[in-house]
């Protein structure tokens, strides 16, 4: 992966990470509260609108597209992090606590980008966001599916590996969005 990636990559998360910590100081940890198949529905939710804004070329909603996509991030993390607290009860949690698991689940994203960006050789940067939509898109209904199947998958791959590649579509979005704009 070149260094202009990285530094990109890691500059997109750093944003997604303090909106994190904003909204855990405003909100507390009330996600916790949520199984994983909603998690996945509120990403179905974001991607759908961006989807719609997309194709209508409007919005009537002020959120941006790019506040979307880091809420496509966020919350990805915030199911990764559930997967991993699913023996905890606890429900309130500070970000004090929750700062080492977004790293955690955000550092082994990371490893995977590399990785595929190794063998697909930044392929992404030929793609259009559009397309990036659709795949996360495809991605949650895959999520869906195994959701729906208690977690059992025959030779594809798991929930958490689709919830990494959606982080890094989102993330590939941002990057493009900002270069474009």
């Amino acid at each position: 992966m070149n260094d202009q990636t990285a530094h990109e990559y890691k500059e997109a998360i750093a944003a997604c990470k303090k909106l994190f910590a904003q909204k855990t100081k405003d909100y507390g940890t009330a996600w916790r509260v949520l199984r994983l198949p909603s998690i996945t529905d509120q990403i179905f939710i974001k991607a759908q609108r961006i989807r719609s804004i997309q194709e209508k070329g409007s919005q009537k909603i002020e959120d941006s597209i790019k506040d979307e996509f880091t809420g496509i991030i966020n919350y990805c993390v915030i199911a990764i992090m559930q997967m991993n607290l699913v023996h905890s009860d606890k429900l309130e949690m500070d970000f004090k606590e929750l700062e080492p698991m977004y790293d955690q689940a955000v550092n082994e994203t990371f490893d995977l980008l590399q990785n595929k960006n190794h063998d697909y050789d930044e392929a992404w940067r030929e793609m259009r966001v559009s397309s990036m939509t659709d795949i996360i898109l495809m991605k949650l209904l895959r999520v869906k599916q195994i959701e729906d199947n208690q977690g059992k998958t025959l030779v594809s791959e798991g929930i958490k590996a689709n919830y990494q590649d959606m982080i890094n579509y989102s993330v590939f979005c941002l990057i493009k969005m900002k270069v474009v704009n």
